[in-house]
């Protein structure tokens, strides 16, 4: 069975997307851990804790040195033996130690086609606000290795979502949540319990690809 932990910052759409394709077996062989939150009024916990599984809550603002939180969430996950860390709606940057215990091995579901709307302050709603005020055609969402800066690490999966002419912000996000993140998210979870995941570089390449 392949581990994962899956952290959290809000209302975890994309975690019961998760949950959803391991439970109609669209999603096998991978079973997740525990869940991580970074605040205690998130509904992801609630969903987790419907499933079944293991909830922590890690604050950043409970520690005073990065160095320090980073310890708080390798103590958390030791005993799991976690393979995989998915960072789903995740709003905290991880920092170098945390990163290089997992390395090549934490991934990041982003709404947009990195790297347009993407880095810091382009979170939850606003990159498609962002979207709809350039006039862009497309949108989309990206599931992207974590490295120590905001949206920044090697593209695994991409996919497009049109920006309909009537879009609101609101039905924006719905559908690319709907259509791209609970999509390619618990593809590329996939591809990393199947060893078909090869980073050289900056590039990441899927191994075997059909």
């Amino acid at each position: 069975m392949f581990d994962i932990a899956v952290f959290v910052s809000g209302g975890g759409t994309n975690l019961q997307a998760i949950i959803d394709q391991i439970a109609d077996h669209r999603l096998c062989g991978v079973h997740i851990a525990c869940v991580v939150a970074s605040q205690d009024r998130c509904f992801a916990l609630q969903r987790a804790r419907s499933a079944g599984i293991p909830t922590h809550v890690v604050k950043r603002s409970s520690f005073t040195e990065p160095a320090s939180f980073d310890q708080a969430l390798l103590n958390i996950l030791r005993p799991y033996q976690v393979q995989l860390v998915v960072l789903a709606g995740y709003l905290t940057l991880l920092g170098p130690d945390f990163l290089a215990a997992y390395k090549g091995r934490v991934i990041n579901i982003h709404p947009s086609l990195i790297p347009a709307f993407s880095g810091t302050g382009f979170y939850g709603i606003k990159p498609h606000e962002a979207a709809l005020a350039w006039g862009v055609r497309l949108i989309g969402a990206t599931v992207h290795l974590v490295d120590t800066a905001y949206d920044h690490g090697p593209i695994i999966l991409q996919k497009a979502v049109p920006v309909l002419a009537d879009d609101t912000a609101q039905t924006l996000q719905q559908r690319v949540m709907q259509d791209a993140e609970q999509v390619i998210l618990p593809q590329a979870i996939a591809l990393f319990a199947q060893g078909r995941i090869k980073q050289e570089g900056r590039i990441v390449r899927i191994l075997n690809e059909i």
